[in-house]
């Protein structure tokens, strides 16, 4: 089992998303929960908070991008074997509406092929607490197996 994936099972959400932060500080700008993660799947919750706003008063882009790369980090982390590596190679991005809410990142990453090295193009959408879908990454990542 990854040692992300353990943690995260024995510690809980708030005590793994805090420890997320201190391993990657930068993560810690948006306050994020990760409240689901199993291999295949992550899903990282960000509050609304004034800190990660832009000039109109809605979640700056830039912290969708945050929370897509921690969603698709983590679920690469625990979806790849055992002794592989990744690294995030790139990400395209569409900005579809005004976050005006908490969101939330779904990083989706079933039926991939974790078990072969290459770049492999991780779907993160980002909902708005209406459910409505805010942001849509693409993101690639690059793994090396041991």
């Amino acid at each position: 089992m990854s040692q992300f994936l353990s943690m995260f099972n024995s510690v809980g959400p708030q005590a793994f998303s805090q420890m997320a932060g201190q391993v990657a500080p930068y993560f810690s700008t948006i306050n994020p929960l990760v409240t689901e993660l199993r291999p295949g799947r992550a899903t990282v919750q960000v509050p609304f908070r004034r800190e990660i706003t832009n000039h109109l008063g809605t979640v700056h882009a830039i912290a969708m991008c945050n929370a897509a790369e921690l969603a698709a980090g983590m679920m690469t982390d625990i979806s790849i074997p055992a002794g592989a590596r990744w690294i995030p190679k790139g990400m395209t991005v569409e900005y579809l509406a005004k976050a005006k809410s908490d969101v939330t990142a779904v990083a989706e990453g079933e039926g991939m092929d974790w078990l072969t090295e290459g770049d492999k193009i991780v779907p993160v959408n980002i909902v708005d607490s209406e459910g409505k879908t805010v942001c849509a990454a693409r993101i690639t990542m690059n793994v090396k197996l041991a």
